[in-house]
């Protein structure tokens, strides 16, 4: 993989100006749509996080102590 990317790096420095900046121009757009999935994601767990907070505050759902989790958890991998 090293080696194609050597071998990326010969091409793109051959390239003219304008070569370089159309594939800059591609490869900034690639990134800010994969930073925008993030964002998304970051922002759907931030919705998650607020409704279960809501839901803890309101009583609606109890938390469950961290030890008591564990011990059912180990307890259904030993079966």
């Amino acid at each position: 993989m090293a080696r194609a990317l050597e071998d990326i790096q010969k091409e793109v420095l051959a390239l003219d100006f304008n070569g370089k900046n159309e594939l800059l121009k591609s490869l900034i757009s690639d990134l800010d749509i994969e930073a925008d999935a993030d964002v998304d994601v970051e922002k759907l767990w931030l919705q998650e996080a607020q409704t279960r907070y809501a839901e803890l505050k309101s009583g609606r759902v109890k938390a469950i102590p961290i030890v008591q989790v564990l011990a059912a958890a180990r307890s259904k991998l030993n079966k």
